[in-house]
């Protein structure tokens, strides 16, 4: 596959909706393809830890935070090729080429479980940690299960994708597993996704997003979650190296971003988001 041969795949309508936006729903892009995505992580997941990237504890360890259980999984296209498989998938480069309207670099893969009682995800920007720089980085959000209100979907903040990056202060460490948390602009307001298994959110680096507690009694929220750089980016941060071109082959010389952005290094972070 060459690079004039990516994209193609989405209506102007998608495309302008992104741009106006800042995400897209493409439903059932994964529809064939996520049993095995869940079998995939719950089998890993079954296996124990993984040293760096994954560390789940016993219940008893848990001491009732079922996110110690379930913790998400961080980058794993770096030890399993299934995995790297669906980051560079054509259907997801397919859409980002779209999106960027340049090929699309990979540069992190995570799984999310959130099972019944997880705390949720505080509203953030992606491009706060990714510091992709010039452009900035989407997220292919992939739905392993249906994804709503009452089992913690995503909430995003539509044309958020006009906004700087804004200076995090603390999230409620009662209903967020993660630390920073950005306020929502006045004239600005969350709105939910509702996703099916299969159904792919794509957003911009940008929009403000997040999820707030499981509520369910017996519904996991399962995500798998890559990131995305333009291939005209020249900076990034040092934890999404190294990224990847489209045949899986290491992308090269894009610099270490070391800019402590618009907050200083206050809240820097400290490993990959």
């Amino acid at each position: 596959m060459t690079l004039q041969a990516l994209g193609g795949v989405l209506s102007e309508t998608q495309k302008q909706q992104f741009r106006e936006e800042g995400f897209l729903v493409v439903q059932g892009l994964f529809q064939e393809e996520v049993s095995e995505l869940k079998e995939l992580f719950m089998d890993l997941h079954a296996a124990g830890p993984i040293p760096g990237y994954f560390h789940p504890v016993s219940a008893e360890e848990a001491g009732g935070d079922i996110l110690k259980q379930y913790p998400r999984m961080m980058h794993p296209h770096r030890y399993n090729e299934t995995a790297m498989g669906y980051m560079l998938h054509p259907k997801v480069m397919n859409v980002l080429a779209d999106l960027y309207g340049e090929e699309p670099l990979a540069a992190q893969s995570m799984f999310y479980f959130k099972p019944p009682g997880a705390k949720g995800q505080a509203l953030h920007q992606d491009n706060f940690y990714l510091k992709v720089e010039p452009g900035t980085c989407i997220a292919a959000w992939t739905a392993v299960d249906t994804a709503d209100e009452e089992n913690g979907g995503l909430f995003v903040v539509p044309e958020s994708n006009r906004l700087d990056i804004l200076c995090p202060h603390r999230a409620d460490p009662a209903v967020s597993f993660t630390r920073e948390e950005v306020d929502v602009p006045e004239g600005y307001e969350p709105v939910p996704v509702r996703l099916e298994a299969g159904d792919v959110l794509f957003f911009n680096g940008s929009v403000i997003h997040g999820s707030y507690p499981n509520t369910s009694a017996d519904r996991f929220r399962r995500a798998f979650i890559c990131h995305y750089a333009n291939s005209s980016a020249t900076k990034i941060g040092k934890h999404y190296k190294p990224m990847y071109h489209y045949d899986g082959t290491e992308v090269q010389g894009i610099d270490n971003n070391m800019d402590g952005g618009p907050c200083g290094t206050e809240y820097e972070a400290k490993e990959a988001h």
